[in-house]
């Protein structure tokens, strides 16, 4: 079996947080995240992700709303 070393590196940056709701999709626009500085994935803190969940159940409107086409994947 071989040992494989990773030597991810990541660097604390601001992220939008994508999450959808009742089949419409909401963006929170500048959140706290590590992001790896090779992939770009994005890791949000528990802490941070619970206040997004309680700004969410809370329903206060939104700062902007924008519209974005859609597409279906054909494999």
């Amino acid at each position: 079996m071989m040992n494989e070393t990773w030597n991810e590196r990541f660097a604390e940056q601001q992220a939008p947080y994508i999450v959808e709701i009742d089949g419409e999709l909401v963006i929170i626009q500048h959140v706290p995240a590590r992001v790896n500085t090779e992939t770009g994935e994005r890791f949000f803190a528990p802490a941070t992700v619970e206040k997004i969940q309680t700004m969410l159940r809370s329903r206060q409107a939104p700062s902007k709303v924008i519209q974005a086409p859609v597409f279906e994947f054909a494999a």
